[in-house]
């Protein structure tokens, strides 16, 4: 049968990568003549105003002692430590608004959420006073202008080869804004349900399991008899969509979360679902992009994590997934031809843009807990459309927001009404499957090969760091261990985030903790590993697992969805 373009469509990829804005990976983007025809920050002159009680500008850089030019990003590693990305530092980058008595301190210790007042216009000149601020929270000391300036560094292509060639060689949005102006959980659910729920950011985490309620895009999928699955890169033994939206999806956990593998023999099969989602491994390797963590998972205890590259293993597992789709069969019920991939991020996480973010229609009338109306945007994040029928050289530029992808899918599968008014707003890109015929594999990019050091190449899959989100799970864990009496080691306090600050206790025995915890519920995530796990004679609900190293954790099973969920998605 003859490709048709009217089933450019009828399987849809979206992978979702983590924490970077538009500028930061593609700022330096230009057309094959050089030419930058996006919306980024060649030929531009871009500042940002140095806070007092830091080193001035050295004469000789860029720009006066009081302010930061942006300019290219040294290596692979820019920013280090991550930024903040919470609603009050967001704040803060969008409006230079940080208020008294919260410099130094972590978004959870601070009074205010440094908001705007009422229609105040984003000046997007507040990167650095945050960056200053939350690098003093870290370190417990000013950074110095070489640690500063990284916000105001953005990569070039030569340092994310894939992501920049598959921007020339499709579709590439240029003002495309996260929904929320804060941090992964919210604007991960607004991707796939139009709303958080009223809830602004990631802690305390278990609210996203009993309180975001709202119907999803999956639910829609089952009632139109429309297949679904989530692909997680190994060895991740949990998925953060379906732990967000766990009220919704937990019926599904054990059957339609799968590794990354089963993504990779589904599309050689030609047997893909109607919509795929692929999550990176988000809580350690950085094969999601995400800047390097840079500090304890738990605050109190020292942990030797975050030695990989984020932005070089999320270069190979974007390789990786595009090849898979790049030569995927011609025939098949899915096919190279009727298969489209989006290549999105879930927020900026703090790096710098120099757009402002548009205000933005409040979804359902629900208000944060902090006061947060859900009435503004958050900044740019890079957006890619690859698929057969989308024409070389694409740019975007209209506004396109996380929920254009619900709009979209509504149109083109007949999925009902908006879920919310902010998808009933957004704009739809089918648009943009403009050709009459379609461009042959054999034609399409062969960006790459990602660079950067050999030995920051393998931590796409490897265990080798712990993420943001890798912090808030296990400290979760900790917390609920703690207020339930769960004993896991000769010294309790070993886990607890008040104890010793001179323990030091192994990434691994937190991986082995959120697989044991992944283990009961996502369970084609977590195939079976050597460890030993018993039950107590005469105890049938408390279960013990030795996870090496000296440590056992052991959990007890009141009501296994209460007290297991509330371990994988616990509190900040």
């Amino acid at each position: 049968m003859e490709p048709n373009k009217a089933n450019a469509m009828d399987h849809v990829v979206l992978v979702l990568f983590e924490n970077r804005s538009f500028d930061n990976l593609l700022g330096y983007l230009t057309g094959p003549d050089g030419v930058q025809v996006v919306d980024g920050v060649v030929g531009k002159v871009l500042t940002n105003p140095v806070p007092t009680g830091v080193e001035p500008v050295p004469a000789g850089e860029p720009g006066a002692p009081d302010l930061v030019t942006y300019g290219p990003a040294p290596d692979w590693r820019t920013p280090d430590p991550d930024p903040g990305e919470e609603h009050q530092h967001t704040n803060t980058q969008l409006f230079n608004i940080l208020d008294a008595g919260n410099r130094g301190r972590r978004a959870h210790e601070m009074a205010t959420t440094n908001a705007p007042a009422a229609g105040q216009v984003p000046t997007m000149d507040g990167f650095v006073t945050d960056y200053v601020s939350t690098f003093e929270s870290l370190r417990g000391r000013p950074p110095t202008y070489a640690e500063y300036r990284q916000i105001m560094q953005g990569h070039t292509p030569d340092q994310v080869p894939v992501l920049s060639g598959l921007a020339q060689g499709f579709a590439v949005f240029d003002h495309w804004f996260s929904e929320v102006p804060s941090q992964t959980f919210p604007n991960r659910s607004f991707w796939t349900a139009g709303t958080s729920s009223g809830l602004v950011v990631n802690g305390p985490a278990k609210d996203f399991h009993s309180g975001n309620t709202a119907e999803t895009l999956f639910d829609r999928l089952e009632a139109k008899g429309l297949d679904w699955k989530v692909y997680v890169l190994e060895p991740c033994p949990i998925s953060i969509t379906g732990a967000i939206h766990s009220p919704r999806l937990k019926r599904w956990f054990h059957d339609h979360f799968v590794p990354f593998a089963q993504f990779e023999r589904d599309v050689a099969a030609g047997e893909l679902p109607s919509f795929s989602l692929v999550e990176p491994n988000l809580l350690a390797g950085h094969a999601d992009y995400h800047p390097p963590f840079g500090d304890a998972v738990v605050p109190g205890l020292d942990l030797p994590v975050d030695t990989g590259s984020s932005v070089v293993s999320g270069e190979h597992f974007l390789s990786r997934l595009y090849e898979a789709v790049r030569t995927a069969p011609t025939e098949g019920r899915s096919n190279v031809w009727n298969t489209a991939l989006l290549v999105g991020w879930d927020e900026p996480g703090g790096t710098y843009d120099h757009v402002p973010p548009p205000a933005a229609v409040p979804p359902d009338g629900k208000v944060s807990a902090n006061g947060f109306a859900f009435d503004r945007s958050g900044y740019r994040v890079p957006a890619v459309l690859v698929s057969p029928w989308v024409d070389e050289g694409t740019v975007a530029t209209e506004e396109y927001r996380h929920t254009s992808l619900l709009a979209t899918l509504r149109a083109r599968w007949d999925l009902g009404e908006p879920f919310t008014r902010r998808d009933a707003s957004a704009a739809t890109f089918h648009h943009l499957f403009s050709r009459d015929r379609p461009r042959p594999p054999a034609d399409w990019p062969r960006p790459g090969p990602p660079g950067g050091p050999a030995d920051l190449q393998q931590a796409a899959t490897m265990e080798q760091s712990l993420s943001s989100l890798g912090r808030h799970m296990v400290h979760g864990m900790a917390h609920v261990a703690r207020d339930h009496g769960v004993g896991h080691h000769d010294d309790p306090d070993a886990f607890d985030p008040a104890g010793d600050a001179n323990v030091v206790v192994p990434q691994a025995v937190f991986l082995g903790a959120a697989r044991v915890f992944g283990d009961h519920f996502f369970t084609q995530l977590a195939p079976r590993r050597s460890r030993q796990v018993s039950r107590r004679a005469g105890a049938p609900d408390v279960q013990t697992s030795d996870l090496g190293h000296g440590l056992r954790l052991e959990w007890t099973y009141p009501s296994p969805d209460a007290l297991g969920m509330a371990l994988m998605f616990g509190t900040r």
